[in-house]
Formats: C-alpha cells, sequence, structure tokens
C-alpha cells in the first residue's frame, strides 16, 4: 500500500468533494479501500495481487475499475455513477480527474446505508420471506437477460477446484488433513456431474454472472434489493453455472443457519427458471463457494492481529468444516401435502421444506404455481376460473409427477404440495415414490370449513387463486377413502408443522432457520399478498 499513499491520503481528506460537515469513514478489504463521503462511495482498488487476482499495477487497476463500472451498470445503474483518476499536476497538486500524471484510478458510486446490506439485515434478523422472494425474482431476471458465453463445463469446474484445493493447502490457519479429505470427497463429486455440467454449458447455462454473489454485496436500495460489486478481475470466475452464481448466496444463507430463507430462494428462482436438473450439481456449487470463503477469511486473518486474527481463523475453518458437511450425501424422499383450498398446505410445506437434508432441504413443487409456469405467466398473475377447469388440471397434476421423478434422480427430496382431491391422483404420487426407490409419505391437512373461508379472504397476491366459492366446490366432490395421515391444521402454522414433522420422522433444524418467527411471517406474508 506504500505506493498508493498519496492516493489514500487524498481519500481520506475527501477528495475535493463537499462532505457538508459529515465525517469520512473507511471501510477496507482484502481487495479495496473505501471511503465513504457525503454521499458518495469511493473505492480504490488495493496494490495487491492473489492467485485469482492482479492489481498490483496502476494500469490493471483501471482496467479494472473500468471493468467494474460496465459490469455492475448493468445490475445497479443507481448506483454506479463513473470512473475517476487521481491526478497530480506539475505543482505537485493532487485532484479528481485533473491535470498531470495519474496516481491512480476510483470507482465512483452512490452512498447507500451499511445497514441496508443484507449481510447486515441478516445479523439483525431483520431478513423477511417478501425481501427474499423479491430477491430471489431479481437474480432469476439477472440471468435470464445474462449473456451467454463460452467455456463452462466440468473442465472449467476442475480448474475452480482445483484453484481452490491449492489456496487452502497455502492456508496456515486450516487442518491440512481436514483440507486433504474434502479434497478427495469433492473430486469425487466433480466426477460424478461433469457429464452434468458439460450438459448445462452446452445448453447455455452458463453466462455472464455477479460472481460474488454473497449477502454482503446485496443491498436494499429505494426499497428493492439491489445486487451489485460484480467480480471484474476475472472473466473465468464470473463466467459461470448460473446455479453456482445463485449457490453462494445459498451457502451463505446457510452458513449463518437460515436455512429457511435459502430454501425459500432456491424454490422460488427455481419456479422462475425450471432448472430442477441442476440440482445434481448443487451440493458440489454450495460446497465450493464454502471453501471459497475458507480461504479467502484465512488470507484476511493474515492481515489482524490478536483476538480479529484469532475470530477470522476460527471463522475459516468453520467455512471448511461447512464445505465437507454440504457434501455428504443424504437419501431424498417424496412427501404431498394436501387437503382442500385454505387448509394450510403452502404455509406447512414451505416450513418443513428446509429440514429434509442436504441443505437447502426440499424441492416444494406447488401445483398453483406449476399452472402459471404453463402457461408462461408469473406465481402471483391471477387466472379466470376457466384456466381450472377441462383438462388442466390433469396437466397439472401430470407436469408435477415429471418433475418430481426428475428431481428426486438428482437425489434432492421434493414436497407435492396440491389439494389431491382424487383418489388417483393420490395413488400417482405415491408411485412417483416407488418407482424411484424412494420413502413416501402423504399427509391430508383438514380444518374448520369457516377457518378455511375466513384464511381465502384473507389471502393477498398468492399463487392460488382459490375463493370461497372454489372451497364450496370441493366440499361437492368428495376425497374418497383417505390412507393418507390426517392432521388438523386448525392453530398455528408452527404447531402444524411441528406435527407433520413427528409424524414424518423429520428432524427440526436448530436456531434460527427453524425459528417460529420464520413461520409465522411467511403464514402473515401469505395472507397479505
Amino acid at each position: 500500500m506504500d505506493a498508493q499513499a498519496e492516493a489514500l491520503a487524498f481519500l481520506a481528506k475527501g477528495a475535493g468533494l463537499e462532505t457538508r460537515g459529515h465525517k469520512i469513514a473507511r471501510v477496507d478489504t482484502h481487495a479495496s479501500a473505501v471511503f465513504l463521503v457525503d454521499e458518495r462511495a469511493l473505492k480504490l482498488k488495493r496494490a495487491v495481487r492473489f492467485s485469482y487476482l492482479d492489481y498490483s499495477t496502476v494500469a490493471l487497476r483501471e482496467k479494472a475499475c473500468r471493468t467494474e463500472f460496465e459490469l455492475n451498470r448493468r445490475i445497479a445503474p443507481a448506483l454506479y455513477l463513473g470512473v475517476r483518476r487521481i491526478t497530480r499536476d506539475a505543482g505537485g497538486k493532487i485532484a479528481l480527474d485533473g491535470e498531470g500524471e495519474t496516481l491512480d484510478w476510483i470507482v465512483e458510486m452512490r452512498r447507500f446505508d451499511g445497514e441496508s446490506l443484507f449481510d447486515r439485515l441478516a445479523e439483525k434478523r431483520a431478513l423477511t420471506p417478501a425481501l427474499m422472494r423479491d430477491l430471489a425474482d431479481e437474480i432469476a431476471a439477472f440471468h435470464r437477460a445474462a449473456e451467454r458465453t463460452e467455456g463452462g463445463g466440468g473442465n472449467a469446474m476442475a480448474r475452480v477446484v482445483a484453484g481452490n484445493a491449492e489456496n487452502l493447502r497455502a492456508s496456515a490457519c486450516l487442518d491440512q488433513n481436514a483440507v486433504a479429505q474434502l479434497g478427495a470427497t469433492t473430486d469425487a463429486a466433480l466426477a460424478r456431474v461433469t457429464p452434468l455440467l458439460d450438459a448445462r454449458a452446452q445448453q447455455g447455462k452458463v453466462r455472464a454472472c455477479h460472481g460474488d454473489l454473497h449477502l454482503g454485496n446485496i443491498c436494499l436500495f429505494e426499497g428493492r434489493p439491489t445486487l451489485f460489486d460484480a467480480i471484474e478481475f476475472s472473466p473465468e470466475l464470473a463466467h459461470i453455472d448460473v446455479l453456482y452464481d445463485l449457490a453462494f448466496l445459498l451457502m451463505d444463507l446457510v452458513h449463518r443457519g437460515l436455512n429457511g430463507f435459502a430454501n425459500q430462494v432456491m424454490n422460488r428462482y427455481l419456479d422462475l427458471g425450471g432448472d430442477d436438473e441442476g440440482l445434481a450439481a448443487l451440493p458440489l456449487f454450495l460446497s465450493q463457494r464454502a471453501v471459497i470463503r475458507a480461504h479467502v477469511t484465512a488470507t484476511a486473518a493474515q492481515q489482524q492481529e490478536g483476538s480479529a486474527r484469532e475470530q477470522r481463523e476460527l471463522a475459516a475453518r468453520r467455512y471448511l468444516a461447512l464445505a465437507q458437511t454440504l457434501l455428504v450425501p443424504a437419501p431424498p424422499r417424496l412427501i404431498a401435502v394436501g387437503g382442500r383450498s385454505g387448509s394450510g398446505k403452502s404455509t406447512v410445506a414451505q416450513a418443513v421444506a428446509p429440514d429434509l437434508p442436504p441443505p437447502p432441504g426440499a424441492r416444494v413443487l406447488r401445483s398453483d404455481v406449476m399452472r402459471k409456469a404453463m402457461l408462461g405467466l408469473a406465481p402471483e398473475t391471477p387466472l379466470p376460473a376457466e384456466a381450472y377447469r377441462g383438462a388442466m388440471g390433469k396437466q397439472v397434476y401430470a407436469r408435477m409427477r415429471h418433475e418430481a421423478a426428475r428431481v428426486l434422480a438428482t437425489g434432492t427430496s421434493v414436497i407435492l404440495d396440491a389439494t389431491f382431491l382424487d383418489p388417483d391422483a393420490r395413488a400417482e404420487a405415491a408411485l412417483i415414490a416407488k418407482n424411484a426407490g424412494v420413502p413416501f409419505t402423504g399427509f391430508w391437512l383438514e380444518a374448520p370449513r369457516a377457518l378455511m373461508e375466513a384464511r381465502l379472504r384473507e389471502r393477498r397476491g398468492d399463487a392460488s387463486d382459490a375463493t370461497v366459492a372454489v372451497l364450496a366446490g370441493q366440499y361437492e366432490a368428495e376425497p374418497g377413502a383417505l390412507d393418507w395421515r390426517r392432521l388438523n391444521s386448525t392453530g398455528p402454522a408452527t404447531r402444524v408443522a411441528a406435527a407433520l414433522r413427528r409424524a414424518a420422522g423429520i428432524q427440526p433444524l436448530t436456531g434460527r432457520a427453524a425459528s417460529p418467527r420464520m413461520v409465522d411471517a411467511a403464514e402473515k406474508d401469505g395472507r397479505a399478498r
């Protein structure tokens, strides 16, 4: 940093910008120094070189600044304002975009409240199901619009694995026996999914992505989740499989004990993009994201002293342990949740899904969402009554069966969420599990008719278009003999979900991921939308 001393001192004094009496703040990362000056954030690339990043010369930092600006304007145009020169003239005066030699380059951004960062919101337990739904929508839209790129596939992932392994071996604070064990497990996982990764590359699933999509690179800006700070220093790290991009966010949530939100984001993203076959690669993707955090955190620890260093080293070891855990296989299972409209099926399915291993939990296939997807519509788009008549219902159930079989084949558990009023539909659900060779449990939720009617009247903006009139029609059609386990869904969703877990022999998650607060919030959010 000695070569940047003049530029750093200039920025520390406000870079000649109006401060309006506000104190100038500085935020350091392993690769950047950011100065907060009134309504601006001035980001200087540090003169460092790592195996995956090189900012060691002024020319390289200029290129990185320009690339960062161009890439991030795709996702946060209101945040990224421009690229500025730090100059020194013949008289020694240092300025922004002045005369004379160029000392360094910066990216100028609009300043936002640091408390709006999603990692801070997670720490304060201020994330909500509504926020996570909007975030998943934002990421899905970004990936759809992202440019398709060459490369990717198994060879590209092999290079990622090899580079990460090298960085782990260079991390003195990490147990090298654990590193070696993880390496063997990772190599086996990579070998299993390499044909899938190659196929996905051919299908256009490799795109110009964000590359560093953890909670610290997402903020709540002008009321919307906003992605920023996409990787600019390495096309190989940013031109990746879209699910590998998403995996960083999912891993970050799991690491923080927020499996419920991770499961919600995963399911919403897949509902919008129909990328279920890629789930077979998700454990490897998640594990490698944890590995990245392990060696980056270990590197950052070397820049600290005392207790701060010890805390970072401990965090690095925890990431390493998580990377191994995420590769532990778990046999999938199929659960079906049926019942009349308003019985609470969707809320309970979403509450239980995160508890099914491996993280981030089960794929929830909901008939109401699938119907909209088959028509090319967003889940919350209202449909007329005609869309629920005739052959459409049978087509939806057939699509659910097909998707369930595909997902189970990836090693991921599935929860089917539909009314299942037809005995044949219930029998066919059990047949899916039998053909896949996985356990099956069917649950029938029931509550007083008046309560279900009240729930339907309160519902807003949900994927379901069921009304009180629809519920009345469901009472006219008897479901026949029920061999599924009946659950009284009169009480709070947390209590119903707990009863389902006990009946299905599912171990609940501990900590915030399975907290009643989150389940209750999801229930209230469903009524409010």
